[in-house]
């Protein structure tokens, strides 16, 4: 069973984020994740990118439940403006 803040720290490690929340049960997390990296990528290729800095952990069944928003720091601050 993994802790929220083990996957946050994975996120961390492999992608720059400029936001990031982290939720879960042990078993079903959420993510919020905001990077400048997306800019210009749609949603299919952001979410892509959030695998790959998880895919140890994914690969090995380890993690398997994450839904994910993905907003570039400009759609962040509309939204929170």
């Amino acid at each position: 069973m993994m802790h929220p803040d083990q996957i946050k720290q994975l996120i961390l490690a492999g992608m720059p984020c400029d936001h990031l929340e982290l939720d879960g049960d042990g078993r079903h997390f959420t993510a919020l994740v905001v990077s400048a990296e997306f800019t210009g990528q749609n949603r299919v290729q952001r979410q892509q990118r959030v695998h790959r800095a998880l895919k140890e952990k994914l690969d090995s069944g380890e993690l398997h439940a994450l839904s994910f928003k993905t907003l570039t720091p400009q759609e962040w601050s509309a939204q929170h403006g």
